[in-house]
C-alpha cells in the first residue's frame, strides 16, 4: 500500500520544478512556520521594546535598561528562527539564472543541481551545530551574560540554544529537500 503511494506521488514529484513549498515529513514544515511565526512575535516584542525606550528617553529622561545588549541578541536568535522557513519557500539566497534555465532545458540536471545544492547546505549546517554546541555548553557553565553588573544583566545561553535549534532545524529542512530532489529526479530518468 505505501510503495502504491509512493509510486503514484513520482510523477507529480517528477512534474514540479522544485521542492520549495511543499509539505515535509514528519510535519517538519508546521515546526519552520512555527518558528517562523515565534520569530516574527519577537520582532513585534522588540518594536515596542524600542519604541518605549526611545519614548521614555525623550519624555522622561529615562531610557530603559538593556535595550541595546537585548535588540543585539535578538537579532541572532530571529534569524535563526526564520531561516529554516526561509529556506522551505524557497527565498534562501541563490543564483538562479542558471537553475531557471536548466529547469526549463534540461530538468534532470536542474535537480541534481538542486540535490547537491541542498546536500551540501545539510552538510554544512551540521557542521555548523556541532562547532555551535561547544559555545552553549560553555556559556552555560560559566554563566555568560551581556550587559553590565548592577545595571543590567542579559544571559546568553538562551539565544545559543535558539541558534542551535535554528541550525538543527534547517539542517534537515535542506536534508529533506535534498532527498525529495532525488526523488523526482529518478522520477523523471523512469520515465
Amino acid at each position: 500500500m505505501a510503495e502504491r503511494a509512493r509510486d503514484a506521488a513520482a510523477p507529480a514529484a517528477a512534474g514540479a520544478a522544485d521542492s520549495y513549498g511543499a509539505p515535509l515529513p514528519l510535519g517538519l514544515h508546521r515546526l519552520t512556520a512555527a518558528m517562523n511565526a515565534l520569530g516574527t512575535l519577537w520582532i513585534l516584542a522588540l518594536m515596542v521594546l524600542i519604541n518605549a525606550d526611545v519614548i521614555g528617553r525623550d519624555l522622561f529622561g529615562h531610557p530603559l535598561r538593556g535595550v541595546t545588549e537585548f535588540v543585539a541578541m535578538s537579532i541572532v536568535g530571529i534569524v535563526f528562527l526564520q531561516l529554516a522557513d526561509t529556506l522551505h519557500a524557497g527565498r534562501i539566497t541563490r543564483a538562479d539564472v542558471l537553475l531557471g534555465r536548466l529547469q526549463r532545458t534540461r530538468p534532470q540536471a536542474a535537480d541534481a543541481l538542486h540535490a547537491l545544492f541542498h546536500a551540501l547546505g545539510a552538510l554544512l549546517l551540521g557542521i555548523l551545530l556541532w562547532a555551535s554546541a561547544g559555545p552553549l555548553a560553555e556559556s552555560i557553565r560559566i554563566r555568560e551574560y551581556v550587559g553590565a553588573i548592577g545595571d543590567f544583566q542579559l544571559p546568553v545561553w538562551p539565544v545559543r540554544a535558539v541558534t542551535l535549534l535554528g541550525l538543527a532545524v534547517t539542517m534537515l529542512t535542506y536534508t529533506a529537500l535534498a532527498w525529495r530532489d532525488l526523488q523526482r529526479l529518478r522520477a523523471r530518468r523512469s520515465r
